[in-house]
């Protein structure tokens, strides 16, 4: 299983990029996509949609259930990654890279800070 170093996590198995420009990207962890088994649907709220940190930004169905997913930050969504629409299958085969899910316009970078990081997250699974 990858939990690659330069990202930070949450305890809801997302995973947090920090695009250095104020945005993050955000997909679930190969934990999760793992533990959810195959998945064949993913549903995201749409582009310009406003988040508070922890609000629900979406849903990943896999065979045997549903699964929210939560905004580790405050901010705006900004891109959706459209792919899954058609290809829910690359949560799966590529978690941390094609398998992202949206990316965010922060709107207090601080909170990063409070996410965990590769060693803490693996701590959480463990």
């Amino acid at each position: 299983m990858s939990i690659p170093a330069d990202l930070k996590y949450t305890r809801e198995h997302e995973w947090v990029k920090d695009n250095g420009d104020g945005t993050v990207t955000v997909g679930i962890t190969d934990f999760a996509q793992g533990e959810l088994g195959d998945i064949v649907f993913v549903e995201l709220e749409p582009e310009g949609t406003e988040v508070d940190q922890d609000d629900t930004f979406g849903t990943v169905e896999a065979v045997k259930t549903v699964s929210d997913l939560y905004a580790p930050v405050d901010g705006e969504i900004l891109e959706i990654n459209d792919q899954l629409e058609d290809e829910p299958e690359l949560v799966n085969d590529d978690p941390y890279g094609d398998g992202w899910m949206v990316k965010f316009k922060i709107s207090d970078e601080s909170q990063l800070d409070d996410l965990l990081s590769a060693e803490e997250y693996e701590d959480v699974i463990a």
